[in-house]
C-alpha cells in the first residue's frame, strides 16, 4: 500500500467538527478559520418596547381613579345641597308653626284672665285674626322643594283654619253678648273652637305624616318635621266649660250681675306619683324616693263660679333651703275637680319624718280658707 492509499484510508468515521476556536489568526497573514456553531433549539425573548404599555395601562387606571372620584364628588354635593334644601325648608315652615303654636298659647292665656271684660277680649281677639292671617300668608309664600309642595299645602290649610276659627270665636262673643242663657253660648262658642281643634289634626295629617314621608322617599336623613299645637287647653272643645267661660266674662262685663254667690277653691287630694299613695293630715306616709318622684295634688271648685289660673304651692321641709314646687290650674268650674303634677325627684331629706306643705291660692272674693293648705306627715326611704 502507498502513501496515497494511507492518506485515503486515513479518516474519521463520523466525521466529526472540531471545536470552534478563538486563537487569534495566524501571523502569516492567511484569513482566519472559519467558525462553526452547534445548532440551537428555541428560546423565549423578552417582549420589545414594553415600557410605553405600562404607561398606558397606568394612565388608564389614573383616568379610571378620577372619573370613579369625580362622580362620587359630584353625588356628595347633590345629596349635601337636597338636605340643605330640605333643611332650610323645614326651618323655614317651622317657624310659622311655631308662631302659630305661641297665639294658641297666647289665646288660652287671654281666656283664663281674671277680670277678663268683653271689651278687652274683643280687641285682644281683633289682633290674633290679623296675626293669624299674617302666618297664613307667610307660609303661602315659601317657596318648598318640589315633592313638599302638597305638604306645604297642608299647613296653609292648617292655618287657614285658625285664622277661620279665630275671627268665628271673636264674632261668637259679639253675636252672644246680649244672651241669657250660658249653654246658647256655649254651643256657639264651640262651633268656632272646633275649628281650632280641626287645625291640630290637618298639620299632623296633611302637612307632618306626608312630609315625612317625603324625606324618607327622598333618602333625606336626620331631619325633623316641626309640629305645631294650638288647641293645648281642654277648655276650649268643651260646651259647658265655654258656657261658664262665658258667663265668667259677661259677669266681669256687668258687674251689677251676679255670677256665682260664693266663690272658692279647697284641696281635694294629695297623692304620690308613682306609687299612687294618697296623703293623710293625721298618719304617716312612708313614701320611696325616686328620681320619678312626684306629687299630684287636686283642688276643687267650692264656689259657684268658674276660677281660672289657680296656683298651687308645694313645700318640703329641707337644708340649707326647702325643696318648693308651683303649678298653676287654667280653669276650674264650680263642683269640678283638677289636678296639677309637681315634680321632685330624689333630692329629699331621709331618715325623719317632715311636713309636706301644700298651699292652694285664694280666688279673689273668697272668704273660706281653711281647705286651702294642708300638711302632711311624710317619711322618705331609699
Amino acid at each position: 500500500m502507498s502513501t496515497r492509499d494511507d492518506d485515503i484510508l486515513d479518516f474519521d468515521f463520523f466525521d466529526e467538527e472540531d471545536a470552534p476556536t478563538w486563537e487569534e489568526p495566524s501571523e502569516r497573514g492567511g484569513p482566519p478559520p472559519a467558525r462553526t456553531r452547534r445548532p440551537r433549539g428555541p428560546r423565549m425573548r423578552p417582549p420589545r418596547n414594553l415600557t410605553p404599555l405600562l404607561r398606558l395601562v397606568a394612565l388608564i387606571a389614573l383616568a379610571v381613579l378620577v372619573v370613579v372620584l369625580l362622580a362620587v364628588w359630584v353625588e356628595g354635593c347633590t345629596t349635601e345641597a337636597k338636605r340643605d334644601r330640605y333643611d332650610d325648608y323645614l326651618a323655614e315652615v317651622g317657624a310659622v308653626g311655631n308662631a302659630s303654636a305661641r297665639l294658641g298659647q297666647q289665646l288660652s292665656t287671654l281666656l283664663t284672665t281674671p277680670g277678663l271684660k268683653q271689651e278687652d277680649l274683643d280687641a285682644r281677639l281683633g289682633g290674633f285674626v290679623q296675626t293669624a292671617e299674617n302666618q297664613v300668608q307667610r307660609a303661602a309664600d315659601i317657596d318648598p322643594p318640589g315633592p313638599m309642595v302638597r305638604p306645604n299645602e297642608g299647613a296653609v290649610e292648617a292655618l287657614q283654619y285658625r285664622a277661620n276659627g279665630l275671627r268665628g270665636l271673636r264674632l261668637a262673643f259679639q253675636r252672644t253678648a246680649d244672651e241669657t242663657d250660658p249653654a246658647v253660648a256655649g254651643e256657639q262658642l264651640l262651633a268656632q273652637s272646633r275649628r281650632l281643634l280641626a287645625s291640630d289634626v290637618i298639620w299632623t295629617d296633611s302637612f307632618q305624616a306626608p312630609a315625612a314621608a317625603v324625606l324618607e322617599e327622598e333618602g333625606v336623613e336626620g331631619l325633623d318635621v316641626p309640629s305645631s299645637e294650638f288647641v293645648t287647653t281642654e277648655e276650649l272643645v268643651s260646651a259647658s266649660d265655654l258656657a261658664a267661660l262665658w258667663q265668667r266674662i259677661q259677669g266681669a262685663s256687668e258687674p251689677g250681675t251676679p255670677t256665682g254667690q260664693l266663690r272658692g277653691t279647697g284641696i281635694a287630694y294629695v297623692k304620690a306619683l308613682p306609687s299612687g299613695q294618697l296623703l293623710s293630715t293625721e298618719t304617716e306616709t312612708q313614701i320611696l324616693a325616686t328620681q320619678e318622684l312626684a306629687f299630684e295634688v287636686g283642688v276643687e271648685g267650692t264656689g259657684e263660679s268658674q276660677e281660672v289660673r289657680i296656683r298651687v304651692t308645694l313645700t318640703i321641709p329641707a337644708q340649707p333651703d326647702p325643696i318648693v314646687k308651683r303649678g298653676t290650674i287654667a280653669i276650674l268650674d264650680p263642683g269640678e275637680t283638677k289636678a296639677v303634677t309637681l315634680e321632685v325627684g330624689a333630692l329629699v331629706p331621709f331618715g325623719e319624718t317632715i311636713q309636706l306643705q301644700v298651699d292652694v291660692e285664694p280666688v279673689p272674693g273668697e272668704t273660706n280658707t281653711a281647705n286651702n293648705t294642708a300638711s302632711f306627715p311624710v317619711y322618705f326611704s331609699l
